[in-house]
């Protein structure tokens, strides 16, 4: 290579640089495809023989080719590292039956590994972004359910008394009205629904973290195969199968039983309420150095984007009118969270729910 034709390819690798740099800089991060579709054609720009060569970028959920391959082709690669970890690739191609990998400059297979390095900065901002923005959003959410759950709390002691004393002078009335008449019909409804309200309550309590526990460190293996044997009838009238994998050991947890059998039949039968007929229901419990996980999945339809944000809610339901109060999922959010643990959905592939549970070790 002559020395006139040399430093153009010299030229052409360091506009390369700079264009790759000035791309990156006037990233929108909302549009990542078409930034990295411009620095793969810049990278076409600056090689010897660019009308033949094809430029490939792939890391995670981004691929994209800047021309059709042929069958044959022989190629230079440079991995995208992000955070340590090999996550992708940039891979340059030229047509095998024009070209043989000694055609491929040691500048240009320099320039690639520098443009590598370049992308893989980008997308680890990307991934610190994206990382934030989750964080926001969850600090945002436990912020709307710490008010809710003071707002809940308050309203939870102000509807007790009352109640109270409606149910107890209903009761006191019943005990003097003789026989079945008329009156002592509508004392029984005006208890039924004293004792429901009541009810209520106690789940908004719940929610609140109002309720008083009998914590007590206990192997929680049990609990689960209680809960679950107590639920088998359900299984089988809604013709749903379950499996539960626990560990061999014991695992041992600082928790309210009752309260923590609580949660499984909520979940649980949240999770056959949704499942199909044939559907699949797991319950699965692991154990790390610091955490027990506990995870409840099912194959129903799942919960959308928009609703996600709600279902710790109290009185939020997408079950059908009068199949639920929509404080199921309060209650296991408020009993959980009085355990010190955290509780998140994420989708099931193809279709349904998980519900993760995690609870740190005393």
């Amino acid at each position: 290579m002559t020395l006139e034709k040399n430093l153009k390819e010299r030229i052409k690798e360091l506009t390369c640089l700079y264009e790759v740099s000035s791309i990156i800089v006037n990233n929108d991060y909302k549009e990542l495809d078409k930034t990295l579709f411009s620095i793969a054609l810049s990278i076409r720009k600056s090689l010897q023989y660019s009308k033949h060569a094809t430029v490939e970028i792939c890391s995670g959920t981004f691929h994209l080719i800047s021309s059709t391959l042929t069958k044959k082709t022989v190629f230079i690669e440079s991995n995208i590292t992000i955070f340590n970890e090999s996550k992708g690739y940039i891979k340059v191609y030229y047509p095998a039956d024009k070209f043989t990998k000694k055609d491929f400059l040691k500048e240009e297979k320099k320039l690639l590994k520098n443009v590598a390095i370049n992308v893989g900065d980008l997308l680890e901002r990307v991934t610190i972004r994206e990382n934030e923005a989750i964080v926001k959003r969850k600090m945002e959410h436990a912020d709307r359910l710490s008010i809710l759950g003071e707002i809940t709390a308050g309203i939870a002691h102000e509807l007790n008394t009352p109640l109270a004393n409606i149910l107890g002078f209903a009761e006191l009335l019943k005990s003097k009205e003789a026989g079945s008449t008329q009156a002592s019909k509508d004392l029984d409804k005006i208890i039924n629904s004293a004792i429901f309200s009541r009810e209520v309550v106690k789940k908004l309590m719940f929610f609140a973290c109002e309720m008083p526990q009998n914590l007590g460190l206990t192997d929680i293996i049990p609990v689960i195969n209680e809960a679950m044997n107590l639920l088998d009838p359900t299984f089988k009238k809604t013709e749903v199968k379950y499996k539960v994998t626990l560990p061999k050991s014991p695992v041992l947890l600082k928790a309210d039983t009752i309260q923590l059998t609580q949660v499984i039949f909520n979940l649980v039968l949240n999770a056959i309420y949704f499942s199909p007929k044939g559907g699949l229901i797991k319950i699965i419990l692991e154990e790390a150095k610091k955490k027990i996980i506990l995870k409840i999945s099912d194959e129903g339809p799942g919960i959308s984007a928009e609703d996600v944000q709600k279902i710790f809610q109290p009185f939020f339901t997408t079950k059908t009118v009068g199949d639920g109060s929509g404080l199921g999922l309060s209650v296991v959010h408020g009993i959980i969270r009085s355990h010190r643990g955290t509780i998140d959905y994420q989708p099931n592939n193809p279709t349904g729910a998980i519900f993760i549970i995690t609870f740190p070790k005393q």
